[in-house]
């Protein structure tokens, strides 16, 4: 069944020559994903020595990883001819495992709200099918698998895609049908995961690949999956990522820069100038303030972010040199750091710092910081 959902026709649709265009090719926030064009990349443009399991560069682009090698992921200029893309995740293997231990997981993934997929109607006699698209480069031809997996009810399906052409940019289509079982929380916590597999061991291949909704079985999820982590020469370049609602791909909805950043920072924010990543020695975006001299206690600031975040964020204070837990005093030359005094920052929402506490010594009444919020899933 497909879905169409409008967040305003009467922009939409400008004029009636295009009345009778499909809704479908026109709508507004079609793709599921958030950043399946790899263009922002808050956190690094290039992480090397990856091993355990996180948010590295590109943002709501997460690796999950157990002994399957070294990696480095970087935001990479290398993307399909023609297809509008600037940027794509790359994946490159700089420690090999040849022979992956039986739990060795490689995945790049992204981890979605239940309020966000209520429109799929999962768990209804009328649950939409979702079609995922994307381009794709390796030098590792061979099987791949795409995984959903519905996190509050336990519940998975895999589909396989193949790399055919070494080194050559390929677009691949894999739709999956409804589930009819197992509704999706209706809240701001994980509900629903997208998994790439590019390395598995045999807990996770032993089975017969599940290409139907089930319960999730480990061995039934990456049959078949090849090992990207069998040699250091290899490599994965990944761009224009969608799911979308329905039984067919429709071209990669590009929004504008500033709205695909507005939906990053629902999970993760910061104060540094794009570009300008967490430890930098830097004052440029940052927050300064006063307070009486020679006085303890303490230390108002109010910031409110862009966006309001998922929920009560991690928030790490930098020194203006960079140094993490810390505020710089700026007395002596304004906007200068003389020192680096250690805070605790407190009174944090969703929506901003109300004031931090916690300057244990007496000083000037200057100071500067900057910070990194993370609400992710």
């Amino acid at each position: 069944m497909a879905i169409t959902r409008i967040t305003n026709i009467a922009n939409t649709i400008p004029d009636a020559s295009i009345a009778n265009e499909k809704l479908s090719d026109i709508v507004n926030f079609k793709n599921i994903i958030i950043n399946g064009d790899m263009s922002i990349a808050q956190r690094s443009t290039s992480v090397a020595g990856i091993t355990t399991s996180g948010y590295n560069t590109l943002d709501r682009i997460r690796v999950q990883i157990g002994t399957a090698g070294t990696w480095t992921q970087s935001q990479s200029t290398d993307v399909p001819t023609g297809q509008g893309f600037a940027t794509s995740l790359k994946m490159e293997c700089t420690t090999a495992n040849a022979s992956l231990n039986t739990n060795s997981d490689l995945q790049i993934q992204q981890r979605l709200e239940g309020q966000m997929l209520q429109y799929l109607k999962k768990g209804t006699a009328n649950a939409e099918s979702v079609t995922a698209s994307f381009w794709v480069k390796s030098n590792k031809t061979g099987t791949y698998i795409y995984e959903l997996r519905d996190l509050d009810n336990s519940r998975s399906i895999s589909k396989s895609y193949t790399i055919n052409s070494a080194d050559t940019w390929e677009k691949k289509t894999v739709t999956f049908a409804g589930d009819t079982t197992g509704v999706l929380d209706n809240d701001n916590a994980e509900s629903f995961r997208i998994n790439f597999h590019l390395a598995a061991g045999t807990d996770f291949t032993s089975g017969t690949l599940q290409t139907s909704w089930g319960s999730t079985v480990n061995a039934n999820r990456a049959v078949g999956q090849v090992n990207l982590a069998d040699a250091t020469s290899n490599y994965i370049n990944i761009t224009g990522v969608q799911l979308e609602a329905g039984d067919t791909a429709s071209e990669f909805e590009f929004l504008p820069y500033d709205v695909n950043l507005g939906r990053c920072q629902r999970y993760y924010t910061k104060s540094y100038e794009d570009g300008t990543f967490a430890g930098a020695s830097t004052g440029y975006g940052g927050l300064f303030g006063g307070r009486l001299a020679n006085s303890y206690g303490n230390q108002p600031v109010q910031y409110r972010f862009f966006t309001k975040m998922r929920v009560l964020p991690t928030v790490t204070s930098y020194s203006l040199t960079g140094t993490s837990g810390a505020v710089s005093d700026t007395t002596t030359t304004a906007g200068s750091p003389s020192s680096d005094v250690s805070v605790t920052l407190a009174r944090i929402s969703q929506s901003g710092i109300g004031y931090f506490v916690g300057w244990t010594g007496a000083g000037g009444s200057g100071w500067g910081f900057q910070f990194t919020a993370d609400a992710e899933l």
